[in-house]
């Protein structure tokens, strides 16, 4: 049974929002453990997950790809447009994780 669009797309935003709160945020825990800072790890590990984030809320796979690749030569223009929100959800997701953690580090994240 294939998901919705929209429940897809907000389960796409916050699957990639959670990788990367959550990783920062172990990540933290994990570097005041062994005895660096833990803010300064946060910001480090929040901007390594990036891509990982957006790469986990699409599937992880190629999936995505392969549905434009589809889309673009041989289906339906909707298919296109359903997979580029898809990927835009996850960046939003992914940067808006990026925000929170900047702002509570309050550190620039670039």
């Amino acid at each position: 049974m294939e998901e919705r669009f929209f429940a897809q797309f907000i389960h796409c935003f916050f699957i990639a929002l959670g990788v990367i709160l959550g990783g920062a945020l172990i990540g933290g825990i994990g570097s005041f453990a062994t005895g660096e800072a833990p803010l300064t790890a946060m910001s480090r590990i929040s901007r390594k997950l990036g891509i990982w984030g957006i790469v986990a809320a699409i599937g992880g796979s190629f999936d995505t790809i392969e549905n434009l690749q589809k889309g673009f030569l041989e289906g339906p223009s909707i298919e296109v447009v359903k997979q580029l929100l898809l990927l835009l959800s996850a960046m939003g997701g992914a940067k808006t994780a990026m925000l929170i953690i900047s702002w509570l580090i309050q550190e620039e994240i670039t």
